[in-house]
């Protein structure tokens, strides 16, 4: 609707600027309510609930063909040439990377590769369905922190001034604590800890174990855990015990840990430093927890310090540590199983990335490289003619892999979504306003059984509405249009 009552004075200083070319999808429907709903109107009857759910779908369905897609994302490409997708993702429209002008330099994708599921077998070839197979990725960390490992919260790595910090040293997951002040308690700590997701849908039950050690010092006793959970940790890891003024993470709470063994034992195992100074250190295991009602659970461990006296705030000490920690299933599974150390990275997709293009992004194309002798170029595939490098989209596991010569780039990621993702996202172009109506008249009266001989007529309408928006939002400019046809007359053979 209008401003009328917005002064300029807000408006410029606000953060809605442009947004006077957008109606909300709220006002949409409550406008269609008043307008086309009701007694000698072309609706005689609908419930606000109806009208809604048309007019997400329709919001949807436009936004993949009429209205501009507009969501984008930066990032640099780390030396796992892994790109997740975004989480209200539908198709992509462009992925390109950035040089240091600024300037984008398209991607090309590629149907010559991929990251298949690799199934684990035998010798002799046999599809293997084994007993004890481990479910835990780099669970001796013997590679660095990452995925499919994630941390709880702002849990930070190790030097981090005044913050608590995690990380793995000597192949060891290793905890640090810092004594805090503030937040209505003295001398207070964290509750750490970091998480893995484990797909139990066909799986009975799980067994654990890990290698834990439990640290005391003068001012405090630390604590471990290691278990599974139907949910991932708290991400606050805040512990400020006593406090009123800030909420105390729940990390700490063994009830976390809510699924169990055959004996009706909690999930999980600990470790408790001692009453006087020095380590707690054992391999503690848990057999047969019971996971057959779930389709998945996290693998958590969870460290911290119960402070008895303060260190003063921001001092740092390095207590309990972790390693070899495993999660198998008890007896042999019944469904096809990925191959040990190829859970998320075929030797495939390894193969691809690890090997450096024979393009690169040097060469002036004056050179023996692109140009040996004239005719020399016989049979080239003109999808295969680019040095700016390729890309495919795993839609198993979600994530774009890129090229090895994409790695260390900025690539930016623009992508079409249905514009449903938050309540901000749900506005409409006003060129596309009576689109919107027409779509959603239809598909009432569509879906009714007291208005389907207006159906034909009412087909034609939203068919009409939505091409005329299309030709709006195509927003063609005579003199921009003029300029770039400026030089083209020469004709170009195909």
């Amino acid at each position: 609707m209008g401003l009328l009552t917005t002064t300029h004075k807000d408006y410029y200083q606000s953060n809605e600027l442009g947004n006077y070319q957008f109606v909300s999808l709220e006002d949409i429907i409550n406008q269609f309510m008043v307008t086309h709903v009701g007694d000698q109107k072309i609706i005689n009857k609908a419930s606000r609930i109806d009208v809604a759910f048309h007019a997400q779908r329709a919001l949807a369905e436009l936004s993949f063909d009429v209205f501009k897609s507009i969501k984008s994302y930066q990032i640099d490409i780390p030396n796992t040439l892994v790109m997740p997708l975004p989480r209200d993702y539908v198709n992509y429209t462009k992925l390109t990377w950035v040089d240091s002008a600024g300037i984008k330099h398209p991607l090309y994708p590629t149907n010559r590769t991929s990251n298949p599921f690799q199934i684990r077998q035998d010798d002799d070839g046999a599809y293997a369905f084994p007993e004890d197979l481990e479910y835990i990725v780099n669970g001796d960390f013997a590679s660095s922190f990452d995925a499919p490992w994630f941390r709880a919260g702002d849990s930070m790595n190790f030097g981090s001034l005044y913050q608590p910090g995690l990380g793995i040293e000597n192949e060891i997951l290793q905890f640090s604590f810092v004594t805090k002040n503030g937040s209505g308690a003295t001398n207070w700590g964290h509750a750490m800890a970091v998480y893995q997701e484990i797909d139990t849908s066909d799986l009975l039950y799980l067994d654990i174990s890990a290698e834990g050690t439990a640290d005391t010092i003068a001012e405090g006793v630390g604590t471990l855990r290691f278990g599974l959970s139907t949910a991932p940790p708290d991400s606050n890891i805040k512990n400020p015990v006593g406090s009123t003024s800030h909420p105390i993470t729940e990390n700490t709470n063994n009830n976390r840990f809510n699924l169990f063994d055959s004996n009706g034992n909690p999930s999980y195992v600990e470790w408790v430093g001692p009453a006087s100074v020095g380590t707690t250190s054992s391999t503690q295991t848990k057999l047969s927890i019971d996971v057959r009602s779930v389709n998945k659970v996290y693998a958590i461990v969870i460290s911290f310090v119960d402070w008895n006296t303060g260190l003063g705030h921001g001092n740092s000490e390095d207590m309990n540590y972790i390693d070899n920690l495993s999660v198998t299933n008890t007896y042999a599974s019944t469904s096809l199983q990925p191959k040990f150390g190829n859970e998320t990275e075929s030797s495939t997709w390894k193969s691809y990335k690890g090997t450096t293009p024979s393009e690169n992004n040097t060469d002036d194309y004056q050179d023996d490289t692109y140009w040996p002798a004239n005719g020399e170029r016989y049979g080239l595939d003109p999808q295969h003619a680019q040095v700016n490098g390729s890309f495919f989209i795993d839609p198993r596991l979600g994530k774009i892999h890129f090229s090895s010569n994409i790695s260390g780039k900025t690539v930016i990621l623009d992508y079409i979504s249905d514009s449903l993702g938050t309540d901000g996202e749900m506005q409409v172009h006003k060129f596309a306003e009576d689109a919107m109506y027409k779509w959603i008249t239809h598909a009432v009266l569509s879906t009714s059984s007291y208005g389907q001989a207006l159906v034909p007529r009412l087909t034609k309408d939203k068919f009409a509405a939505v091409r005329k928006a299309k030709l709006r939002l195509s927003n063609l400019k005579i003199e921009e249009l003029t300029q770039v046809l400026r030089g083209k007359s020469k004709q170009i053979k195909h």
